[in-house]
């Protein structure tokens, strides 16, 4: 009985479970940014390109 209590009250698990979340939700943040920033720097080049005389 006193084993079944002891693994109740444990919280270890939990911890780790919330930490994952963590993490996840930062990685799920710099994928969005990253990507959105990558268009724009994507979207500047171009416009330089096209500015550029042709040869």
């Amino acid at each position: 009985m006193h084993l079944m209590h002891k693994f109740l009250r444990d919280e270890s698990g939990a911890t780790a479970i919330e930490y994952g979340l963590i993490a996840a939700l930062v990685a799920v943040v710099l994928i969005t940014v990253l990507t959105n920033l990558g268009t724009g720097l994507q979207n500047t080049f171009q416009q330089v390109v096209d500015e550029l005389p042709s040869s």
